[in-house]
């Protein structure tokens, strides 16, 4: 299998970071005229290189449904402004400085700092400052009377923060002021005054344009005969937003240069190509596009690009769920750890350049979709990153080091998985199986873990032409209804009270990795079992929030039970 890391050495770590530098120029903002103008870059270069790429294009109104997500409205930044403690923060500075899908306006007044719930009661007349949970603060600003809203992220420092609103058609009625961002270090200026008795003034202006509607891009491509690998990449977000995901974008073009290049007809695999915004997107491919049964696997390429030494970064890999167990997880951590080898330890051993390390499933990008459908998903990504949605995403932060890893990593990937053996494969699948059922096993006991590790490998095995593992009959407790993310828009719109509820017991992200995996398992075994197998995959869980979470889900709709 190491042979493959050796063919993946064509892939060119300096072409992505020239389709970042080439990407980050774009505002890619979801609804925006810039987001379908980056697509059609890629597009052209893909032509360039003979690569025949399809544009399906949707819709950002305001009102559609893609799934369980309803389009933010269509809306273009013209200019933005901000007026306090003597400085002046412009657009022209930083397109960040207005929030996403802010409507136009000016407001002069007092600033107030929104600390506690009865910080409302002094809003109106003023230009409120929010440190968190700022959709929902945006609400209450307008309910308030408040003029202004002014928006700060702990932990950005001198960097303008990322704050996008996600406004749809109905939001517009209440929507009325406008919504900028300003740095950390000029939030707790205006705090420390504020803290001291003083009085602070500030002005805010936002030229905007909400147009009936906008394209939404989703940019496809195959290499070679199904079944296919598929690699996805999300192009939105805020210029610069280098490593997310301007880095995840261009190594998918690098990645279609090499394999277009690489692929012959005695490849057990084809390979497709997916750019989208993220979520909105890769829900309107999976509903309206996708023949889901020609993937065998998807790799999600989201901010690749992650320095250690600048950003902090961890290379991650992020696992397919235990419902969707597939050899790509340790096909891929194989390769990440021989990529990161470099130098020799006191017996000779290769050792790691970068911070490395594999992690049961979690969510936050478009594997989860995939995941959600059936498709086992994985998601390589640097991770934390210093620079995260703020204006400091720049393409000098980038770390070629990681992107050449990575990059790679995946390809080699792809090589082997198409061109080994069915003899390597099955003799990795057996280990790899081993390996995951050792890891939990030294935790927690594995009983069900075994059987969707053996559910997982006879996939596995239709794919690969190999003999492993054994198909189980499924007996589902649930019926997942409305599948996609499970997002508050949705809930709301079917029951204020329920949304209200739902918010409150998911308060911890982990939460719902939890439900949604509880989901996944939900459609393959019974519900003892179903509960019995998340806690072999993450140790505790909260049981009883999750079963009101299903009440709740009941309620509305989205899930049925059997």
């Amino acid at each position: 299998m190491k042979r493959f890391l050796k063919e993946a050495e064509v892939f060119d770590s300096s072409n992505v970071l020239h389709y970042i530098a080439e990407i980050s120029q774009f505002h890619r903002i979801q609804g925006s005229k810039e987001l379908p103008e980056a697509v059609r870059f890629i597009r052209e270069e893909l032509r360039i290189w003979g690569i025949n790429a399809g544009l399906y294009e949707e819709f950002y109104d305001g009102k559609s449904w893609f799934l369980t997500l309803k389009s933010p409205i269509a809306w273009d930044l013209v200019h933005g402004k901000v007026e306090v403690l003597d400085k002046t923060l412009t657009t022209s500075q930083s397109p960040l400085v207005v929030m996403a899908h802010s409507p136009s306006g000016k407001a002069e007044g007092e600033v107030v700092h929104i600390v506690r719930e009865e910080d409302w009661e002094n809003a109106g007349g003023k230009i409120v400052l929010v440190g968190k949970e700022w959709r929902d603060a945006y609400r209450k600003a307008n309910e308030a009377g408040a003029v202004g809203f002014i928006a700060y992220r702990e932990g950005t420092g001198e960097a303008i923060p990322y704050i996008g609103l996600f406004l749809t058609k109905d939001d517009l009625e209440w929507a009325k002021i406008p919504a900028v961002a300003i740095p950390e270090s000029l939030a707790r200026g205006i705090m420390g005054k504020l803290n001291a008795g003083e009085r602070v003034e500030a002005r805010v202006e936002v030229e905007a344009q909400i147009n009936e509607h906008q394209v939404l891009p989703i940019l496809y491509a195959e290499i070679g005969k199904e079944p296919f690998i598929l690699f996805t990449a999300h192009i939105c977000h805020p210029k610069p937003g280098a490593n997310d995901n301007a880095s995840g974008s261009a190594m998918l073009m690098e990645l279609a240069r090499v394999l277009s290049r690489l692929y012959d007809d005695s490849f057990r695999f084809g390979f497709a190509f997916l750019w989208i915004p993220e979520y909105y997107g890769t829900q309107a491919f999976v509903e309206r596009y996708a023949e889901l049964e020609k993937y065998y696997a998807v790799i999600n390429l989201d901010m690749v690009g992650g320095s250690e030494d600048r950003a902090g970064s961890t290379i991650m890999l992020v696992r397919t769920p235990l419902s969707r167990f597939s050899v790509v997880s340790g096909v891929l951590e194989y390769f990440l750890e021989l990529a990161n080898g470099k130098g020799k330890s006191f017996s000779g051993s290769p050792m790691p350049r970068l911070k490395l390390k594999s992690y049961p499933y979690e969510m936050g990008s478009d594997h989860d979709v995939f995941n959600f459908f059936g498709i086992p998903s994985v998601m390589p990504i640097t991770w934390p990153d210093r620079f995260y949605h703020s204006s400091e995403d720049t393409v000098e932060k980038v770390s070629k080091t990681s992107i050449e890893i990575i990059g790679k990593a995946v390809l080699a990937t792809a090589l082997a998985l198409a061109k080994a053996t069915g003899d390597e494969l099955g003799r990795f699948a057996r280990g790899y199986a081993m390996k995951y059922l050792g890891e939990l096993s030294m935790e927690r006991d594995t009983e069900n873990a075994e059987k969707l590790v053996m559910m997982g490998l006879a996939r596995d095995s239709r794919f690969l032409g190999i003999e492993s593992g054994h198909p189980f009959e499924r007996k589902p407790w649930m019926r997942w209804v409305r599948k996609g993310r499970i997002s508050g828009e949705l809930i709301k719109s079917i029951d204020e009270n329920v949304h209200g509820e739902f918010k409150e017991l998911t308060r911890d992200r982990k939460m719902l990795v939890h439900l949604h995996e509880l989901l996944m398992l939900g459609e393959l075994l019974p519900k003892e079992e179903a509960m019995r197998s998340l806690r072999e995959e993450f140790g505790e869980v909260e049981e009883e929030k999750l079963e009101r979470l299903l009440d709740l889900l009941e309620e509305i709709g989205v899930i049925e039970r059997l």
